[in-house]
């Protein structure tokens, strides 16, 4: 018998693939960016709603034994100000109130690592109050910061995880499988160009679909592409001709220490005298993990977003390989930005599979 789940801030559907891969029925979903809620049901299904959250009366949300979601993260997040007590801070407290309501059997809340250390405006930190209100509905928690990597997902992308149990059982995370050196018998990380190898070259037509350059050449690329023949959103970045030019310098794992003195730029200087922001102009390394993608990998002074072997920044395609989506994947979307952020917010699938299938031992 299935597992029913209940989705909540589901965006594009990352966490849920991996739930629905790993055996679950997602019975109902929600969302507040259309954009989001028109790409998960071209690739998950039609139980999700387009609806603020506050406005959805949780008594008529279906009962399910497991909720999942990570409420919008950039209240909390270690880029820009975190102001947690925003409206967006204030959707934690709605998801623990949802949890109350409909008392399922384990939850699972995603969000950044930036979530740790914010506080609220009497000097509270955030984590602790969350803990302590996931306890008084009932549940045992387990938090634990967890990189996707660790995980054979080809990014270096670390995410608080809480996993809530009810009848005190407490739950364990699922012990690594890979690492850096693929050292103490684990593998090693899967690198950029065992996930982005076959692609096809990028191409001008946004709409456009590509057949692949070769057969797998890796594990990662065979169980990524499944049983596609052809690509989508494997179309060519945009660049100025400065930008363009910035890039041709910058070497494989290098960053804006790469960029000649004849660029005329206050703040490249200042991160070259200074340092920070390392992987600001930063172009992959091959042979490693990609650092986060986040929702601005259309831009190559906001993380390392340059190509390992060709001068452009990184596709769609390419970014959601990073996430470990499949390539059956297709965006809907009417803007390029709301392309990115739905890659860029996203659980990666792979990832969210890991902890499905771990959760299960404890459902039985």
């Amino acid at each position: 018998m299935s597992v029913k789940v209940v989705s909540l801030f589901s965006g594009g559907g990352g966490l849920d693939i991996g739930f629905k891969n790993a055996g679950y029925d997602i019975l109902w979903a929600i969302d507040n960016n259309q954009d989001a809620v028109n790409t998960y049901k071209a690739n998950i299904g039609e139980h999700i709603i387009c609806e603020d959250i506050n406005k959805v009366d949780e008594n008529k949300i279906p009962h399910a034994e497991v909720i999942i979601g990570g409420p919008p993260c950039q209240s909390f997040s270690l880029a820009g100000n975190r102001h947690v007590e925003d409206a967006r801070g204030q959707l934690v407290w709605r998801y623990i109130k949802i949890i109350s309501t409909i008392h399922p059997k384990a939850f699972v809340f995603e969000n950044v690592t930036g979530l740790l250390s914010a506080k609220n405006s009497k000097g509270e930190k955030i984590i602790y109050l969350l803990q302590s209100a996931f306890k008084n509905v009932g549940y045992t928690i387990s938090t634990k910061v967890v990189n996707a990597a660790d995980y054979g997902i080809p990014q270096k992308r670390k995410r608080v995880l809480i996993v809530g149990l009810k009848d005190n059982k407490e739950f364990v995370f699922p012990a690594p499988t890979h690492n850096e050196n693929g050292e103490n018998g684990l593998k090693k990380y899967v690198s950029v160009q065992e996930a982005l190898g076959d692609l096809p070259e990028a191409i001008q037509d946004e709409n456009g679909v590509s057949n692949y350059k070769s057969s797998p050449m890796s594990d990662y690329q065979k169980r990524i592409r499944g049983k596609c023949k052809s690509v989508s959103e494997q179309f060519m970045p945009r660049l100025s001709e400065l930008d363009k030019y910035i890039i041709t310098h910058v070497k494989p794992g290098g960053n804006y220490m790469d960029i000649p003195p004849d660029v005329n730029s206050v703040r490249i200087r200042r991160l070259q005298k200074e340092g920070g922001h390392t992987t600001c102009y930063g172009r992959l390394s091959p042979d490693k993990p990609s650092y986060t993608i986040n929702t601005y990998f259309n831009r190559p002074n906001v993380g390392c977003n340059i190509h390992y072997s060709e001068d452009r920044l990184i596709t769609v395609r390419e970014a959601l390989r990073l996430q470990s989506f499949p390539d059956s994947y297709k965006i809907v979307s009417s803007s390029k930005q709301g392309r990115n952020l739905i890659v860029g917010n996203a659980v990666p699938p792979l990832l969210a599979e890991v902890i499905a299938n771990e959760l299960k031992k404890y459902l039985e």
